[in-house]
């Protein structure tokens, strides 16, 4: 039963699972998993893991030791750190050609939530908040960043591949309205936007230019 559940908090990764979740896969009753989970904790802990197991507002997921923090920090600034999943990847050339853009459109243009994807491609860096669209609840427009050009060696977003060779734009621009329309947004509320402050914010500006 323990690699069992090892095998599983490990597979639903930072959303953790809830006892009655364990259960209902496992077939197993709630008081002998909490038991065994209690036991493994203090295994884990006697053993010197590099992992543990915690339980935060019900939920049982595994974590790293906070003594180790500095090591991946180190390791999240690698240089040696250089691949994405094929899944962030995909976001970052909706976020990349489409700028500003709201999650709402690149989970519509991908066909997948994209809130864990954007979320870490904020922490690398890659994308970043360049304002609010207009419209219901004011949603969040991403951009890319300066790290987002060295981490692919441009010069400036001028360097991206055409848009038409990679995606299929026309359909797009026809998803992208509908879905505008269905969510009272309008990201750019037809003004011209404010004169970038940064070169960084120019660089999204000239991106989000149609004429280009």
């Amino acid at each position: 039963m323990k690699p069992i559940i090892e095998g599983l908090l490990f597979a639903a990764g930072e959303d953790g699972l809830r006892v009655a979740e364990i259960a209902e896969v496992t077939e197993t009753d709630k008081r002998t998993l909490r038991r065994v989970l209690k036991e493994m904790a203090q295994e884990w802990k006697e053993q010197g893991r590099g992992i543990q197991i915690v339980e935060v507002a019900q939920v049982y997921q595994l974590t790293t030791l906070p003594e180790h923090r500095e090591y991946f920090e180190r390791l999240a600034k690698s240089p040696s750190r250089s691949q994405i999943s094929r899944a962030a990847l995909e976001t970052l050339a909706v976020i990349a050609y489409r700028q500003p853009i709201i999650r709402a459109e690149v989970e519509e243009i991908r066909g997948v939530k994209s809130e864990k994807v954007i979320h870490y491609l904020k922490r690398k860096g890659l994308i970043r908040e360049v304002g609010r669209a207009e419209g219901a609840g004011r949603p969040i427009l991403y951009g890319t960043t300066r790290e987002f050009l060295e981490y692919f060696g441009l010069r400036s977003l001028d360097q991206l591949p055409p848009a038409d060779s990679i995606f299929e734009w026309a359909e797009w621009e026809r998803e992208r309205q509908e879905l505008y329309e269905r969510l009272g947004v309008d990201p750019l509320s037809g003004e011209d936007p404010p004169a970038p402050d940064t070169e960084a914010e120019a660089e999204v500006v000239e991106a989000s230019n149609p004429e280009r």
